[in-house]
């Protein structure tokens, strides 16, 4: 049993690590709970000393802080971090009417978040992008493509938002941002685009039932218009603005060192869908809900979505570094607000985990997302297939000739992707889907496409 610390040796430690903290800002938090963990573990601290030496170690380096950086002595910290990415990408089509074409992008984000006392935090993000419809960047793609004689290209808020975490205990933790931030629902694409950054506000409990439950519960209200005094006749309605809500439990298991799972349920819905014309106020991004002459949505949307993960982790693995996880995942909808093409489902395997120099990973999944099973502008925009013609009322017609690929709902088939990571910070991914549309448009014409990217990646 190792002997109970002196004061002066406890003294040593909280100098160690206010030092620590004066020199390395970002890892402190991080380093200085390990040492602590370590000492308890070893028998030098007790849970109240390591608690109370926590408590020390925070204060000293909250004045280390304030001192090194000038900054307010209410702000703990301070981080900065983003990324860059450039893309090949390549579009192809059975159709005669369609074009084989390839185009270059890249995406650019750099972000501040600010922790601060009394547990809360600030965000903002700065990301490119391409103009959606002359109403702003696109809300589903952070990409900017390089065309238009090397002109100047736009920088928009990719987040803006504020994070009160007053519960943090081991046991419960429970927060609430409001503002424009990253999407906390555990979804797929198939559900909210991996790019889409809602506005509005999100709310966060979490139980731990021990070191292998947790129970996670999550509900949103996402502002998706506002539409003061604009009316038109037959169309929009300022009365009632547009908004998407929603609620997600997930049941997070660790079954052993080797076998984990997630399960969740959740329910999406639309309100004041019929101000969502998808022409006179919102980017027209994808295609494929019902919609009447003038652009309304026909159908309510109100889908029920049940997911499911599995991740087991071998030992080892040929051309592997380490622990080599296989995820198997899926995912079913399933919208009553409509009466037909009103499902959606998808599932995949996944081998490896990139992230780390000289691992990789391999995926697949097959997916089929029916017209009316959710609503078109928040899906994947890059999961699509061709459309001899526009479907009537979603204003693709008059923006592009009425003919094209199309991200967004009534589309099936694969995806397949591999990622390599060539350091810590640089990894390269091969995406390509190949798809069809469910209804083609018009009935009987050819309508599978392949979609192929490369990507570098940097992150910093």
């Amino acid at each position: 049993m190792f002997p109970r610390p002196s004061t002066s040796v406890r003294l040593a430690v909280l100098l160690a690590l206010t030092g620590s903290a004066a020199i390395q800002v970002r890892v402190h938090a991080q380093s200085a709970d390990a040492l602590i963990d370590k000492l308890v573990e070893k028998g030098i601290l007790n849970v109240n000393e390591a608690n109370q030496l926590r408590e020390e170690s925070d204060k000293e380096f909250t004045k280390a802080y304030a001192a090194k950086s000038g900054m307010p002595d209410w702000v703990t910290s301070l981080k900065i971090n983003g990324d860059f990415r450039g893309r090949v990408e390549h579009f192809s089509a059975d159709d005669s009417l369609f074009t084989s074409r390839t185009r270059f992008r890249y995406r650019a984000r750099v972000g501040i978040t600010a922790t601060m006392v009394e547990d809360f935090e600030v965000g903002i993000r700065l990301t490119s992008a391409d103009v959606s419809n002359g109403l702003g960047g696109n809300p589903i793609s952070a990409n900017s493509t390089l065309q238009n004689g090397a002109t100047r290209k736009y920088a928009f808020f990719d987040a803006a938002y504020a994070k009160w975490n007053p519960l943090h205990n081991g046991t419960w933790n429970a927060s609430l941002t409001i503002g424009k931030m990253d999407n906390q629902f555990m979804v797929s694409p198939m559900v909210l685009d991996a790019d889409y950054q809602p506005e509005g506000a999100i709310a966060q409990v979490a139980y731990s039932f021990n070191d292998q439950h947790t129970i996670r519960a999550i509900s949103a209200f996402y502002a998706l218009n506002e539409l003061n005094q604009i009316s038109l006749p037959g169309v929009v309605s300022p009365s009632h603005d547009p908004s998407l809500i929603g609620g997600q439990m997930l049941w997070e298991a660790k079954w052993s060192k080797k076998l984990e799972s997630t399960f969740g349920v959740g329910v999406f819905a639309l309100g004041s869908k019929d101000n969502l014309d998808n022409a006179a106020t919102l980017p027209n991004v994808n295609d494929g809900n019902t919609r009447n002459g003038a652009g309304q949505l026909v159908n309510n949307y109100n889908p029920i979505v049940a997911s499911g993960a599995v991740v087991y982790k071998l030992d080892s693995f040929p051309m592997y570094d380490g622990v080599f996880p296989v995820k198997l995942a899926g995912e079913y909808m399933n919208n009553p607000g409509a009466a037909t093409q009103n499902v959606g489902y998808n599932a995949g395997i996944t081998l490896g985990k990139s992230g780390e120099k000289g691992k990789w990973e391999i995926s697949y999944r097959y997916q089929s997302l029916g017209a009316d099973a959710w609503y078109e502008e928040v899906v994947d925009d890059d999961n699509g297939a061709f459309y001899e013609k526009a479907l009537g009322g979603s204003g693709f017609a008059n923006a592009v000739g009425g003919f094209g690929y199309r991200g967004g709902t009534n589309v099936k088939g694969h995806l397949v992707v591999l990622r390599y990571s060539i350091t810590d910070s640089l990894t390269f991914v091969f995406t390509y889907y190949l798809n069809s549309l469910i209804q083609a448009s018009p009935a009987g014409s050819p309508s599978a496409a392949g979609h192929f990217m490369a990507d570098l990646s940097w992150k910093f």
